[in-house]
């Protein structure tokens, strides 16, 4: 089950699972404070005459933040018990730093570090019982909807062939249904009989919503019966809005123009333009000032590795917004000959053009920072579909359908498909990252800009993704 929460879904889950951890992260400064100060139960500290309520709920608001950066709140997160505490333990430290900041800099507010020390204690083994017990008990079906798919044929298929856990975590398909005239290509042993109507078979069966995956709505649609199913308080979903929602991407398969041309999203107002200008703006001045002694770094390592006349920068054409050419900047992390034959190639895995300083800081990611002056010239933004060159765009539009409506947005340096899907190399990878850069198109807004710039955290600290 998905919540709509400023034009995104939120897993229902997650969400109570970040509400009660919310609640034991409060908790964790005030059972630190009753043991530092021993008072049953503390209101104030040292005589501000603030009570170590509002300590506690921005204690608690710095650590959530930290873990939904360290990707602990999304349903794609699939860490093993070491890497679970590896996270929490980079997130509590994050947020341990964040705190200390802030009490500082608002002396009123101010809170021991003995206290604080004590709550980031308190706050790491309380998240990870959480996680080894609640998050099991929320993960294996509390508040799964119960979903009927009407339909058995072929677009049926787009449901019943998911796979990854994270695109099934949202609900349990109760059944299908053949419609009139379809051949059944679902598993038959999910195929249901309507009988007598298709309201007491939602009931018989428990179930939330009503998916309609039919191969041809023109023939045997049953209005009536959908009417029936809505008042009685069953959920109505079209196939790909469904699919939509619970995996964060559009699927191409299954895809019509009329979805596109009627369906929600796909907006772009003025406000817009200039919030985005704006985030692209700031942001770029934070990360230049932050940044800046890794460039210099990576300067003098590549300098050292090629020798002093060695090309530092590498520039290479792109297509970006309303399909313009323009040259992208990046630390070069191949030899300088790399593409000496003059052919276009994808980037491989373990790929032997990369030098050892490239490597790293692919690894890093540190050869995407002097992209920031393109943000800053207006190629690109921060988040937006990754750019991709003038030979393989031509190539992949040919073979492609809606390729091409990924360059109605500016390209960025991250986005909602560089965090779903691994670095791509192949037509096959541009296929499924496209379905991604749809749904950010479709979806795209402050929020969610800013929840894939939190999220591109996890990204960098982990690796992942990087060749």
């Amino acid at each position: 089950m998905r919540l709509r929460f400023l034009g995104q879904y939120l897993h229902m889950p997650l969400v109570v699972l970040a509400a009660f951890e919310g609640v034991l992260l409060v908790a964790a400064l005030f059972l630190a404070a009753m043991l530092r100060l021993g008072t049953l139960l503390p209101t104030t500290y040292e005589g501000s005459g603030t009570g170590l309520w509002l300590c506690a709920v921005l204690f608690s608001g710095c650590t959530l933040m930290a873990l939904a950066a360290l990707g602990l709140y999304t349903p794609r997160q699939r860490s093993d018990l070491p890497g679970l505490i590896v996270r929490l333990a980079v997130a509590i430290g994050a947020a341990f730093v964040l705190a200390s900041a802030l009490f500082y800099e608002l002396p009123s507010l101010r809170v021991g570090r003995g206290i604080l020390a004590l709550t980031a204690f308190f706050a790491f083994c309380s998240v990870l019982v959480t996680r080894g017990f609640l998050g099991q008990i929320v993960d294996e079906g509390a508040f799964r909807r119960r979903v009927l798919v009407y339909g058995a044929g072929q677009r049926a298929l787009a449901i019943a062939s998911l796979r990854r856990r994270a695109d099934r975590r949202g609900f349990t398909v109760a059944g299908y249904v053949q419609a009139q005239d379809e051949a059944i290509a679902a598993p038959e042993r999910l195929v249901l009989k309507v009988n007598p109507d298709l309201l007491e078979l939602c009931q018989e069966h428990g179930v939330d919503e009503i998916v309609v995956a039919m191969e041809d709505r023109r023939r045997g649609f049953p209005i009536a019966e959908f009417l029936e199913c809505r008042f009685a308080g069953i959920d109505i979903t079209e196939l790909l809005t469904f699919l939509e929602r619970e995996t964060g991407r559009v699927a191409i398969d299954v895809l019509n123009p009329s979805w596109l041309i009627f369906g929600e999203g796909f907006r772009r107002n003025p406000v817009r333009l200039v919030t985005v200008r704006t985030l692209d703006l700031v942001a770029s001045a934070m990360l230049l000032l932050v940044s800046a002694p890794a460039m210099l770094v990576t300067v003098l390592a590549i300098k050292l590795e090629d020798g002093l006349r060695a090309p530092v920068l590498y520039r290479q054409a792109r297509i970006g917004l309303g399909g313009r050419e323009f040259h992208v900047l990046k630390f070069r992390s191949m030899r300088a000959d790399a593409e000496s034959s003059g052919q276009a190639q994808w980037a491989q895995a373990a790929d032997p053009r990369v030098t050892r300083v490239g490597a790293l800081i692919r690894k890093l990611r540190v050869d995407e920072l002097p992209q920031i002056f393109n943000v800053v010239r207006g190629d690109m933004s921060f988040v937006g579909p990754r750019p991709e060159r003038p030979e393989f765009v031509a190539s992949l539009s040919e073979r492609i359908p809606y390729y091409g409506e990924r360059h109605c947005v500016k390209p960025g340096i991250t986005g909602w498909a560089q965090l779903c899907y691994p670095y791509g190399s192949s037509e096959r990878d541009a296929l499924e990252k496209l379905q991604y850069d749809l749904f950010y198109i479709k979806n795209n807004s402050l929020l969610f800009d800013l929840a894939i710039l939190v999220q591109t955290v996890e990204v960098v600290l982990m690796g992942k993704g990087a060749r």
